[in-house]
């Protein structure tokens, strides 16, 4: 970079600066709080830029140099985290992206199709440290973008939202959130050393705020009960080891985040607020709990019964949709149901198989039967993401003619309404759907997908031990900080449900794991994955990161059920993947480094999996199918013939 540009740069940089803080800082403590911190902030950034200017960075003296300054920097961001990652989450991920490159977009694929978004900030300069051959043009961009962006939460458009309490209660949800999911984790954190003394310094930090937002909207104060509550989270982690490795994130979450979130929740109840912004999009201010299963929604489980909340309606739906699920009908040539791959007592899988039959049964499908509970729980399905809802997904799997092959939808259509025992149930069920006067496909996928979701709502141990105070084993309560740190599951499987949607969750993650096409690692899978659907070179064997509650009961494993037992998967991650395991890949996101498990660790966390097996009561197959008046209809079995 030209000598005389970085000077002019940084010149223009300090004077925006300034006349940025010399704005309207508002008339109470908790706005000219806000102001302070992010001024600070922002000066700390270009001074950070002014020694990465200076500094040989191909040094170990100038690289640690730089890398100090970047971990003060990171101090004072978690000192305005809870504003800047609430009010423009975008922004943040310029300031401190965890990713180079993301696709997820955050109003996720529901309302538009996932674009490209670079990214930057301080996470991806201490990392760019790391490299070998670094160029300064490079950092310099990273930690320009970082503070560039800064600049957008001095705009009065953002500014605007401090002078009511309505944003605060709703940021300090997802603040909470991520004190459960990511911020003990090292998700966003480069250096393992700081995850734990960040977190110190951001309990500290917010507690400040607490105060000061007390002091200025007297007529919505935090409460008493969750200020003291709030307190002792800090002592407790105050007294945490530093090493994230040894920090017991099972009763931090347990004892002190999840009765905090409870304890918010009340108070966004409690003053009536509403939300206009897309962060709150999914979740339900009536959770109790952030393990509550009604705590976010990622799908529409009723379909186009959405209206419905009547339960007997609703159970009348359900039961016609369990006739449907188990009736070969929906089939090409009534011989093959929803249940012949989702078998219910297998907890919604085909655990007999590495993938399910094709529709003809000469070969087997390219993927492996995915579990139906707690699906409802993603925005994107398919392991490649290609459906954005439930009713296009079981249209797919009805008319593809690898899977059901059940023709076109009016053929389909006609053979349910055949039979007497559905036509006049769906006759009453179209009258719940004003928008659709005329019986179609949906009111028939609908039914279906009201009966396997109502398996969505059954809770673990793990559960029962976050929510109702019940206890579970050592082993996997140890199993479960392993998972939170040493094995850095949890960077990938968020809390609550495990999968890849993260707070506030509203986005859906893929990954590259590496997964081979065999157990002799001779090459990885040829199944690209999530680049059918969204084509790019990081997207290349990318897959949806799905739940692992019920594990135990839904082998075999990854999307073409390679591995049989996880023991196996543990395996596969301890050693770092593909890559760990020999295989070149050139765009792997699970890290490539041993995991160094000791057999012990992972017997703990494999009692941790466990712990999530959740308590769901199954249900016996119907005894018969309705007839129908085309007597060649007659014949079918329940669940199917394959």
């Amino acid at each position: 970079m030209n000598k005389t540009y970085l000077i002019a740069l940084l010149l223009i940089s300090l004077v925006v600066t300034a006349n940025l803080s010399f704005k309207s800082h508002g008339n109470n403590r908790y706005t000219k709080l806000y102001h302070s911190r992010i001024n600070e902030f922002s000066q700390s950034e270009i001074e950070l830029m002014s020694l990465v200017s200076r500094e040989n960075i191909q040094t170990e003296n100038g690289r640690n140099a730089i890398r100090h300054k970047i971990d003060e920097c990171r101090l004072k961001l978690k000192g305005i985290d809870l504003w800047l990652r609430y009010l423009d989450p975008l922004t943040y991920h310029k300031i401190n992206g965890p990713l180079p490159v993301e696709w997820e977009t955050e109003v996720f694929e529901k309302f538009e199709p996932p674009y490209r978004r670079e990214g930057a900030g301080l996470s991806l300069a201490a990392l760019y440290l790391d490299e070998k051959n670094i160029e300064k043009d490079s950092l310099l961009h990273l930690v320009q973008s970082s503070q560039q962006s800064t600049k957008i939460y001095f705009a009065d458009s953002i500014t605007v939202n401090l002078d009511k309490p309505d944003h605060f209660y709703l940021a300090n949800r997802l603040f909470l959130l991520n004190l459960a999911a990511i911020y003990t984790t090292g998700f966003e954190c480069p250096e393992p050393r700081n995850i734990i003394p960040e977190l110190g310094s951001m309990l500290e930090s917010v507690q400040q705020v607490y105060t000061a937002f007390n002091e200025s909207f007297p007529a919505s104060p935090i409460k008493k009960e969750y200020l003291e509550l709030y307190m002792n989270a800090m002592a407790f982690a105050k007294h945490q080891p530093t090493n994230f490795n040894e920090f017991d994130h099972y009763n931090f979450i347990k004892n002190y985040v999840n009765p905090l979130f409870g304890l918010n929740q009340k108070m966004i109840r409690d003053y009536g607020l509403v939300s206009n912004n897309f962060n709150d999009f999914s979740l339900d201010d009536n959770a109790v709990s952030i393990f509550d299963k009604s705590m976010y929604k990622g799908q529409n489980a009723k379909g186009v019964y959405i209206a419905v909340d009547d339960e007997a309606t609703l159970a009348e739906i359900r039961s016609v949709g369990k006739l449907l699920f188990y009736d070969p009908i929906l089939s090409g040539n009534n011989k093959r149901s929803c249940a012949s791959c989702h078998k219910p007592t297998e907890y919604f899988t085909d655990t007999g198989r590495f993938t399910s039959l094709q529709f003809e049964t000469a070969q087997s499908l390219l993927r492996n039967t995915p579990s139906l509970i707690n699906v409802v729980y993603n925005h994107l399905l398919m392991l490649d993401g290609k459906h954005t809802s439930l009713i296009n997904q079981a249209k797919d799997v009805v008319g593809n003619p690898i899977e059901m092959s059940g023709g076109d939808e009016k053929t389909v259509l006609k053979k349910v309404l055949s039979c007497d025992e559905y036509a006049k149930a769906f006759k009453r069920f179209v009258k719940l759907t004003p928008n659709s006067k005329k019986i179609n496909i949906d009111h028939i996928v609908s039914a279906v997908i009201v009966y396997y979701s109502s398996f969505s709502k059954f809770y673990s141990a793990f559960d029962d031990a976050m929510n109702e105070n019940k206890s579970i084993s050592s082993n996997c309560e140890k199993g479960f900080n392993i998972f939170m740190s040493k094995a850095q599951c949890a960077t990938c499987h968020f809390v609550p449900q495990f999968n890849g949607t993260r707070p506030p969750y509203i986005s859906t993650e893929f990954e590259v794991l590496g997964v081979p096409a065999d157990t002799a690692f001779s090459k990885i899978s040829p199944d690209s994955g999530r680049s059918r659907i969204n084509p790019a070179s990081q997207t290349m064997n990318a897959f949806r990161t799905g739940s692992i509650r019920n594990a135990e009961h839904t082998k075999p494993y990854m999307h073409n059920g390679v591995f049989n037992s996880l023991e196996e998967v543990i395996n596969f991650y301890d050693a770092g993947g593909g890559v760990g395991k020999g295989l070149k890949i050139s765009n792997q996101t699970l890290s490539t480094d041993s995991l160094k498990l000791s057999k012990t660790e992972k017997e703990q966390l494999t009692a941790f999996l466990r712990s999530l097996n959740e308590n769901i009561k199954f249900e016996n197959p119907p005894s018969a199918l309705p007839a129908s008046k085309n007597k060649n209809l007659n014949g079918r079995k329940v669940g199917g013939e394959y």
